[in-house]
């Protein structure tokens, strides 16, 4: 069963990149994974609401939510799950730029952009929130169009990513709430 779903998850990314890739779109991918690498256009982001008391807590809640996110998705289940990146197995999958040297389930960069994008969608208006959230997806796609993703990492990013800043957003604010954090009270 698993190498079924394996070969299907495999198909499906050289259809995706089959119906997708041309050279028109290539350098817009690029773009979006550079300023995913390591999470930076997102932490970049966090900190600017650093700045502004009223969006403070948002950028705390932020960091956290990435930081979770990179211990959860790069530090354990990469190297617990070690699956092999798909240009290296499935034929016909374009690899379009260096080659990563970890391995591919799950997404890092998805699970990242998820982590910021939901906190961000959650704690500030939705014309923050829903940019956030659509500058997350096209980096999940970044990552299957340029082929170093199956779409099932790309999707388990997207949901781990979303679980943690859930999981954090509302930790953050039951402990402010309760008066646990009140050793922040003078940075929020």
């Amino acid at each position: 069963m698993f190498h079924f779903l394996s070969q299907l998850d495999g198909s499906l990314l050289v259809w995706i990149q089959n119906l997708l890739v041309h050279d028109m779109f290539t350098p817009f991918f690029k773009f979006l994974t550079t300023i995913g690498n390591a999470g930076a256009v997102w932490i970049i982001i966090s900190v600017i609401l650093l700045v502004p008391k009223k969006t403070r807590p948002v950028g705390i809640i932020s960091l956290i939510a990435l930081c979770g996110s990179f211990i959860i998705d790069n530090m354990i289940l990469k190297n617990l799950i070690a699956r092999t990146r798909p240009y290296d197995v499935v034929s016909g999958v374009q690899l379009l730029i260096a080659r990563p040297n970890d391995f591919s389930f799950p997404s890092g960069h998805t699970g990242s952009s998820f982590a910021a994008a939901v906190v961000l969608y959650r704690e500030l208006p939705k014309k923050y929130g829903v940019p956030a959230l659509i500058l997350a997806a096209l980096i999940g796609l970044s990552r299957i169009y340029l082929g170093v993703h199956y779409p099932s990492d790309v999707i388990c990013g997207a949901l781990f990513g979303s679980i943690i800043a859930i999981f954090i957003s509302s930790a953050f604010h039951i402990l402010k709430d309760d008066g646990n954090l009140r050793f922040l009270d003078r940075w929020i």
